[in-house]
């Protein structure tokens, strides 16, 4: 058995539904939940035992190419994560609504997007539907960011 591309996923995508799968069991349940045919942590097992299935499909069956180094632009991946943290930081003190507008802007602009108009052309609608579609369809609550409630309060 050699190491292809797809079974070197399907062992990352192993072991991440397994960890999710163990992070299901911690979720509190309330009182009367082992009557209730679903729960907070239904989906969550539902989703790691699915992961699990497919990860195994992936590793056991054969085929695609052997694993070999990557030739990319392992600066830009990194220039991404390292996005991705400013945002995971920024989140808190700016809010949903600045904190994923300046991500998209970033992300779009590391991608290779010259113009910053197109970019906040593209970042702000998506961010605004996508949190109207959060806190208005689906009842979810959004942090303003700390910034924004010391300057209110």
């Amino acid at each position: 058995m050699h190491l292809t591309k797809e079974r070197f996923g399907g062992l990352l995508f192993l072991l991440l539904s397994l960890a999710y799968g163990y992070h299901a069991t911690l979720i509190p349940g309330y009182p009367g939940d082992e009557y209730e045919p679903f729960t907070a942590s239904t989906l969550p097992y539902a989703l790691a035992g699915v992961g699990t299935l497919l990860s195994l499909l992936l590793i056991c069956f054969p085929g695609g190419e052997r694993l070999q180094r990557e030739t990319g632009n392992w600066r830009l991946v990194f220039a991404l994560l390292l996005l991705m943290l400013v945002y995971g930081l920024a989140l808190g003190w700016l809010g949903f609504v600045i904190a994923t507008t300046l991500f998209l802007i970033g992300g779009i602009r590391l991608m290779g997007e010259q113009s910053l108009a197109f970019a906040c052309k593209v970042s702000l609608p998506f961010t605004l539907i996508f949190w109207a579609l959060l806190t208005k369809g689906l009842n979810v609550y959004l942090e303003p960011g700390r910034l924004f409630t010391q300057l209110l309060g």
